[in-house]
């Protein structure tokens, strides 16, 4: 190669590398403002997951991880979850509850006495029952690893009850996870540039609208992945019925449109599920219909439930679960006399 030819090659990687360095210098400086969902779910994997050794289960808390991520502190104990430390030993006299599910059980972009597993805990105290509740919500879990790792981890809290929070995309098939590289790890520009590509095909209808892809997930019934993840309902359903476990499904919708919802087929599915499984089933959408959906999300661009739509889950949950709570309660109370 000729030295022109070579100082031309030299000259263009140069180029590359200053363009690249300059998007991602705005990127850092001037979009990334704390609350852009992609770059905040990216730091939130970079900051606070681990790869699980279960590959069912994916991923994971790292213990005592710490960061600030879309406008709150995120803090996780000794034990991986964000919640106040509890032992697994149960504390006499109070009932405990497990609460299994995703962003939203996580609490993504609310504090954690906002979220609705804490609600719950004050909506219980209100009528004199002592309850822990524990918050194992991962964000970007799906049934199956919700469920794996409550069988093989949350178990051991030896649970009164358990809460499935069903989310409209818990059919999906996740891909295997590996550790991210160093550029994988630092790139936020990657991340911001393929957001805005994925919704820039999205608008011009190169890749299905968003209720289309959670549609298709569950073929009326028949898709792989809703199939796989009523297998390991089973699996749940007789794990608890053997120890005495009560399990409510709690349906968490998709908050674009609460007012014309376009994914009630996938509802009726979980509703029907729960049904032949004898789990106790409640649909938090009926709690939300009467506010307009924007003032239901963290952020525009963001529709997880903020600290309204929190409460409304929380009641909603708590119209099922403090029954299931009396139930058991009884028994005991008629043991102790």
């Amino acid at each position: 190669m000729k030295r022109e030819q070579i100082f031309g090659v030299i000259a263009a990687v140069i180029c590359v590398l200053v363009v690249a360095a300059s998007i991602e210098g705005y990127v850092r400086l001037v979009v990334d403002n704390g609350m852009q969902f992609d770059l905040e779910m990216f730091k939130y994997a970079r900051d606070v997951k681990v790869i699980s050794p279960d590959p069912l289960i994916g991923h994971v808390h790292g213990p005592n991880r710490t960061a600030h991520l879309m406008g709150v502190d995120v803090a996780t104990n000794s034990k991986g979850l964000r919640d106040r430390e509890i032992p697994y030993e149960r504390t006499p006299g109070t009932l405990r509850v497990v609460m299994l599910g995703d962003s939203g059980t996580f609490g993504w972009g609310v504090r954690p006495e906002q979220t609705y597993s804490k609600l719950l805990e004050g909506m219980f105290a209100e009528k004199g029952l002592k309850t822990e509740v524990v918050n194992t919500g991962v964000g970007n879990y799906k049934t199956i690893p919700e469920i794996e790792y409550f069988l093989t981890e949350a178990y051991k809290y030896s649970p009164d009850l358990v809460v499935v929070s069903y989310s409209f995309n818990d059919a999906e098939i996740l891909p295997p996870h590996h550790a991210p590289n160093v550029f994988q790890r630092n790139c936020l520009s990657c991340v911001f540039i393929t957001g805005r590509f994925d919704t820039l095909l999205r608008r011009f209808s190169a890749r299905p609208e968003w209720s289309e892809y959670y549609l298709g997930l569950y073929q009326d019934g028949k898709g792989a992945g809703w199939l796989e993840s009523k297998e390991y309902f089973k699996k749940l359903r007789d794990y608890c019925k053997e120890r005495g476990i009560g399990v409510l499904i709690a349906n968490i919708p998709e908050i674009h449109d609460v007012q014309h919802y376009k994914l009630q087929s996938i509802t009726d599915l979980a509703h029907k599920m729960a049904d032949e499984y004898g789990f106790e089933f409640v649909d938090s959408l009926d709690w939300m219909r009467t506010v307009d959906s924007p003032k239901l999300w963290i952020a525009p661009g963001d529709p997880h439930p903020n600290v309204l739509g929190h409460q409304f889950i929380a009641q909603a949950i708590f119209s099922k679960l403090y029954p299931m709570a009396q139930a058991v309660q009884k028994p005991q109370s008629i043991k102790s006399d």
